[in-house]
């Protein structure tokens, strides 16, 4: 059994408590809520709205070939934004104060093919506490054996191309979700350290509402379209490949790029750094001036932010990104930052073909 892994407690004053007071101050004096404003609810309504569109169209249009093919890659990519935008934020509670609100619209996560309650557990409660941590933090487990991202894991010697095929596998990501990768979650003994307990109900919905999933993207497609059944199929392929390449990639450039570190807790489980240290030293923010970033990607180009407040909208980080980054800097602590997506996406790079071949000593 895996030694359970424990932060030092922060004494003094100390960055973390610093950095809460003055964001909750900045709120107050603004007298604005934590929870999503009418730009949340806008984008909210804009992408479900595309959602139905191009679901709707696809399936009842008698569009085939070129057209087909474009619209369900724009449905993959929608998917991702549903899951970035809606579902990501209701699950961390942050969409809204009503707790009932952020449960109907997490429920919206099983329309791109994923379990809400699978991601509550391996985001919410392991990834955001033991972020980067080798054997805790699962989702830097990436296609383990073909993807080398974390420095403790054995380097093998296909790897050293692994900055040219990383990418391709990341298409895979969706459709591995999917179709197994909640279902081994969910029944594997431990998720990092924790235990895997699950109430009798969630049985029930996570076989439930896949297979509501596989009836919704291939059962009634193959129903009702005038398509052959292996059509059919190939147009779930691209979805998931279009999704998959659109979540890797922001995922990716979040916790694993030039600057950011994979710490490993001593024999006894104890890390070096207090919790909100950790958080700065292992996690990146990227296209940090980009409206368009900060429209389409529901905060996720901002994960110092969001680690640090995760129950706070996405739609206010822009904003407080200003009051956490002065207070990593009067602390001496790191502020990781690629001020464009595709300076981000170059350190991604450089980081796997440094992590593909033997450490230089």
């Amino acid at each position: 059994m895996k030694v359970k892994t424990k932060f030092p407690a922060p004494t003094g004053v100390h960055f973390y408590a610093e950095v809460r007071q003055r964001v909750n101050a900045d709120f107050d004096s603004r007298n604005l809520s934590v929870h999503a404003n009418g730009l949340m609810w806008f984008k909210t309504f804009i992408f479900l709205s595309l959602f139905a569109t191009l679901y709707l169209t696809i399936i009842l249009s008698g569009f085939n070939g070129i057209t087909l093919t474009i619209l369900t890659l724009m449905l993959g990519v929608v998917c991702a934004f549903i899951g970035f935008n809606i579902c990501h934020d209701a699950i961390h509670g942050s969409f809204s104060a009503n707790k009932q609100t952020n449960k109907a619209l997490s429920l919206l996560f099983h329309l791109v093919g994923a379990s809400p309650y699978v991601w509550n557990i391996t985001h919410n409660i392991v990834h955001h506490t033991y972020t980067n941590i080798p054997g805790h933090d699962e989702d830097i487990e990436i296609a383990p054996g073909l993807i080398r991202i974390c420095p403790e894991d054995k380097l093998e010697s296909h790897q050293r191309f692994q900055h040219w095929y990383a990418f391709p596998l990341y298409g895979l990501a969706s459709l591995s979700w999917v179709l197994r990768k909640d279902f081994k979650k969910f029944f594997q003994q431990n998720i990092g350290s924790r235990a895997n307990i699950h109430p009798k109900i969630e049985y029930f919905n996570l076989f439930f509402y896949k297979f509501l999933y596989y009836g919704l993207f291939i059962a009634l497609p193959m129903v009702v379209m005038d398509l052959q059944w292996w059509q059919v199929l190939i147009g779930f392929v691209l979805l998931h490949l279009a999704q998959g390449v659109t979540m890797g990639l922001v995922f990716q450039l979040a916790h694993v790029v030039e600057g950011t570190t994979f710490p490993s807790p001593n024999a006894s489980g104890n890390m070096e750094e207090a919790w909100a240290e950790h958080q700065m030293r292992t996690t990146a923010n990227f296209a940090t001036q980009s409206p368009m970033a900060a429209f389409f990607l529901g905060g996720l180009n901002r994960q110092i932010e969001h680690h640090l407040f995760p129950k706070i909208c996405h739609v206010h980080y822009g904003r407080i990104a200003v009051i956490v980054k002065q207070t990593a800097l009067e602390y001496g602590i790191p502020y990781h930052e690629n001020t464009t997506f595709t300076s981000a996406l170059v350190s991604h790079y450089r980081m796997l073909k440094k992590l593909g071949r033997p450490a230089v000593v």
